[in-house]
């Protein structure tokens, strides 16, 4: 039995319209990173990101849940995390999020309610208004709060992605069988 629980309303609205959520959409600075950005004497940028966050958005798409990035900010750190991820789906360097979240819906056949969210400032609320399921992590700004269905209690870049992919493992009904997975193989990672 898992250690990990929910409360039972929380699980209902994380489970998403009538057909299940299809993905799960993730900014990266302040909810997979903790916001800060380092840049060197070069140019370059330069961010720390949670293997327990990775790891989270990994089970995701081994549930059926194609996790999805969408930023603001385009980085060959980004990218680089993206790719080491293995995430299929991922928009970078776009000023309007609502747009670039609606092609893919679009080419993809998703509807909003079949989506999640995740997100820590103003550029993303239109996203958050919009998705079955709305979630922002503990640090983030008041009003992205006040749209959220939960409030992680772990901050971006320190478990908030990790937390918002478990709850929403526990809401499909994976999370259970993923981890009696684990304890015996990591071979299906």
């Amino acid at each position: 039995m898992p250690a990990l629980s929910f409360p039972p309303e929380l699980l209902l609205k994380a489970q998403g319209g009538a057909q299940g959520l299809k993905a799960a959409i993730f900014d990266v600075d302040g909810v997979l990173t903790d916001g800060r950005i380092y840049i060197g004497a070069d140019g370059e940028s330069v961010k720390a990101f949670s293997t327990l966050d990775g790891h989270g958005l990994k089970l995701l798409r081994q549930a059926g849940i194609e996790p999805v990035v969408i930023t603001g900010r385009d980085s060959p750190a980004v990218r680089r995390r993206v790719a080491d991820l293995g995430l299929a789906e991922a928009v970078y360097g776009v000023h309007d999020k609502l747009a670039a979240a609606a092609a893919l819906l679009a080419r993809r056949g998703w509807a909003w309610d079949e989506l999640a969210a995740i997100g820590d400032d103003w550029p993303d609320l239109p996203l958050l208004v919009r998705a079955g399921f709305a979630c922002a992590p503990a640090n983030a700004h008041v009003e992205v709060k006040a749209v959220a269905q939960h409030v992680t209690t772990a901050s971006g870049g320190h478990g908030a992605a990790r937390e918002f992919c478990d709850l929403l493992l526990v809401a499909c009904g994976r999370y259970e069988a993923l981890l009696r997975g684990h304890l015996t193989s990591l071979d299906t990672a």
